[in-house]
């Protein structure tokens, strides 16, 4: 995974942007979902307007087009979701956050940050969940990798096929609603992954806190990619 991390660094100029942001008159606003937001309490979290309302009001305020964040982040947001309990009464739930979230506009276009292959997609339809999922398969400098885009609309995954061509720069996803990106206000997540572990479709975008050190080597920091955190 070293080599990995490394061959992003030295490429973290060639990449496309993940989303249109022209650094020169968009702004940014890194968001927080840990327990330090005491301005999230459960009853906002659990209603998808008044959630979505918040993150609308927080950019609004800010004058921002898009907010971020979350690499690595411990968020307390997933107790309100089943699909992060464990599968036991007493189990360790899931709370850490594997990848970056870009909040925005449904519609908002994603674009392939680098040549990449269709490895994947599904409709992960739970509530929490990730909705609509593309996943892409790279080969960058002879070391291979995987992106995975969730949150999208269900038109961004109606005619695409796995092993379908994606050029960088090219636009092939778009934000979806709450209706179908999972139930959440309109995002993107994007995760760098290692070695997918034969998942298809999907691979954890939350971890277990007691297994941060195997998840978090095997996906790196997005924004080696995103190159945004830089114009916060």
């Amino acid at each position: 995974m070293n080599d990995l991390i490394s061959i992003l660094t030295l490429s973290k100029e060639q990449f496309s942007r993940v989303v249109p942001f022209d650094p020169l008159k968009d702004r940014i606003l890194s968001l927080d979902f840990t327990a330090a937001n005491n301005e999230l309490p459960d009853d906002i979290l659990r209603d998808i307007k008044h959630f979505s309302a918040y993150i609308n009001g927080k950019l609004q305020e800010s004058r921002a087009r898009y907010g971020i964040g979350g690499y690595a982040e411990h968020r307390t947001v997933y107790k309100t979701s089943k699909v992060f309990d464990g599968a036991n009464p007493g189990e360790e739930p899931r709370r850490l956050h594997l990848g970056i979230d870009i909040w925005g506009k449904p519609g908002t276009a994603v674009l392939a940050p680098w040549n990449g292959i269709v490895h994947s997609f599904a409709n992960n339809d739970h509530p929490g969940d990730y909705g609509a999922t593309i996943i892409l398969t790279h080969l960058l400098k002879g070391i291979s990798f995987y992106t995975l885009y969730g949150h999208l609309s269900l038109n961004s995954i109606k005619n695409i096929r796995e092993g379908d061509r994606i050029q960088k720069g090219d636009i092939f996803a778009e934000f979806g609603i709450p209706a179908e990106n999972g139930h959440w206000p309109p995002h993107l997540h994007f995760q760098v992954i290692g070695n997918l572990e034969g998942c298809s479709g999907d691979y954890p975008g939350v971890c277990k806190y007691s297994e941060r050190e195997k998840y978090l080597s095997n996906c790196p920091d997005p924004d080696l990619i995103l190159n945004m955190n830089q114009y916060l």
